[in-house]
């Protein structure tokens, strides 16, 4: 069976995942930012943005980013992560943060409480609306992945959901040297070692380190 797997998850010393107050000029929250800006010079950024050619560091931060997408083969987005519309879907003139060419390639199944039809993508992207829950989001999400793993993008209410349901088999956390003081915090109320948590191995990068926690198999 295919792994569900956090990966690239940008967290502060004092535990926050992401800022407070999100919103259309600030996804990521107020400093929200701060928490990927390890990320942002990697040359596995830089050529999502920019294109095959564009040049960027390759230095241990972009190794493990590049393992953050290998061997994908469908992601979990909560409905936040997939855009700043709340409530009953308007219209379907949003469709996602990246332009026309997201950077996921696969399909992606998106958590909401209102159902929305299939919207496809160019670059292999197709988000897929699901009303169920996070189990049914991840049955789905494992027969579109055919035995490749699943990768749970953000946000963190999300990834807290899916923490609490012990359903994460890895974790990977990137700690940036940073005090929020507020925002969304990733493990407040959850005792990660009795739903069966420990940290495996940590890795010095350029701007973060990074920490790999895993499940204990049942």
């Amino acid at each position: 069976m295919s792994r569900l797997l956090v990966r690239s998850f940008g967290v502060s010393l004092d535990g926050f995942a992401a800022g407070s107050d999100q919103s259309l000029q600030n996804p990521l929250g107020v400093r929200g930012p701060e928490l990927m800006s390890w990320f942002m010079p990697t040359q596995v950024w830089q050529r999502m943005q920019k294109g095959s050619e564009a040049k960027g560091e390759t230095g241990v931060d972009n190794e493990i980013a590049e393992q953050g997408f290998a061997s994908m083969g469908a992601w979990i987005l909560g409905r936040n992560m997939f855009g700043p519309v709340r409530g009953p879907w308007p219209d379907e003139n949003w469709k996602g943060w990246w332009g026309d060419e997201p950077p996921y390639h696969v399909p992606v199944f998106v958590l909401t409480h209102h159902a929305r039809a299939p919207l496809t993508m160019q670059g292999g992207t197709t988000f897929h609306f699901v009303t169920g829950g996070i189990h049914e989001a991840l049955a789905l999400a494992r027969d579109a992945a055919g035995g490749r793993d699943v990768r749970v993008g953000g946000g963190v209410a999300t990834v807290r959901e899916y923490l609490k349901a012990g359903l994460i088999d890895e974790l990977h956390l990137a700690v940036r040297p940073v005090l929020l003081g507020q925002g969304e915090a990733l493990f407040e109320g959850l005792d990660l070692p009795a739903l069966g948590y420990s940290c495996e191995r940590q890795v010095a990068g350029e701007r973060a380190t990074h920490m790999f926690l895993r499940r204990k198999a049942a």
